[in-house]
């Protein structure tokens, strides 16, 4: 009897035992989780705040967690500013023509990648992943660009990063992967085409990764400075990160209405100029991103696995 007792508690101890251990891991799980968000938000959160306080009180350390002598200085000067607009419309031209582009190029061929009677896909996947270990260095590439007569233009930030092969893996192996091979059988027995197959079979199914893919091209459209900065030098093909850029280190004075240019502000008023055009250029993208963060971590998953 004592015996089967021990047996009747000693599971029960284990249960207990691993629900403390549970409970322990939760609770430093959501203290970290807490700690994380912290120091991710205040950053975002105080230059919202900076951007609408006296920029002197911001300097000496007198604005911590809420605004203090708010002004919207910054914010009039950004209004007034026709270069923050000229970036946006550029901006907006480059993602949305841009992201296009790269749909148009990567879906088709991680279909045709992902297809068995295609014989040569190995070696040609092989040139792809080559590109993403080597490259042609960026002198030689700025002498191709230069030749081709795209610089200085606006089509050299589209057509610059036409495909990426990161996006390309993944999609080919969502392809591969998730559609079966019945439905490709089926449908060239019915008399469809590859043209066929990949419009009426394979984009229909795949439009969880076409979500990842587009959330991927356009943020990287959105934030890409470094080619805006090798390949232009006219503001008005300039995309808005270059304005940002030159705000926040070049320090220069917003055009005036009638086209001339004003001298540069005290540093003051300058700082919160630059606070404000953080915000402006990066509000679309917070605003958009929450919607589609269920891609970014299906993209995250599928991309884990390159089969």
């Amino acid at each position: 009897m004592a015996r089967a007792n021990k047996i009747d508690i000693s599971p029960r101890r284990t249960m207990m035992q691993e629900s403390r251990g549970d409970r322990i891991f939760h609770g430093l799980m959501i203290a970290l989780t807490i700690t994380t968000f912290i120091v991710i938000i205040y950053p975002l959160w105080f230059v919202v705040i900076a951007s609408i306080s006296n920029s002197d009180l911001v300097n000496q350390g007198k604005v911590t967690f809420m605004p203090v002598d708010i002004r919207f200085y910054g914010f009039q000067q950004i209004m007034q500013d026709s270069r923050i607009w000229l970036g946006y419309r550029n901006t907006i031209f480059y993602v949305v023509v841009g992201t296009i582009l790269n749909m148009a190029i990567t879906m088709p061929a991680a279909y045709a990648l992902s297809r068995p009677d295609f014989k040569a896909r190995n070696p040609v996947m092989m040139y792809f992943v080559f590109t993403m270990y080597f490259s042609g260095g960026l002198v030689p590439t700025y002498m191709v660009v230069n030749k081709l007569g795209l610089i200085n233009t606006p089509w050299i930030l589209i057509v610059m990063v036409a495909i990426n092969t990161y996006n390309l893996i993944i999609a080919r192996t969502f392809i591969q992967n998730t559609i079966p091979n019945d439905l490709y059988e089926s449908a060239m027995l019915d008399g469809a085409n590859h043209f066929t197959i990949f419009w009426h079979i394979v984009l229909p199914l795949s439009k969880a990764i076409i979500a990842v893919e587009i959330l991927y091209y356009a943020v990287f459209h959105w934030n890409d400075y470094f080619n805006a900065l090798i390949y232009t030098s006219g503001a008005e093909v300039q995309p808005l990160q270059m304005v940002l850029r030159r705000i926040l280190l070049q320090n220069e004075a917003f055009a005036s209405g009638n086209g001339g240019v004003q001298g540069g502000y005290a540093q003051s008023s300058a700082d919160q100029v630059k606070y404000a055009v953080i915000i402006v250029s990066t509000v679309p993208i917070l605003l958009v991103y929450p919607f589609v963060q269920k891609y970014f971590e299906k993209g995250v998953m599928i991309g884990a696995v390159k089969g």
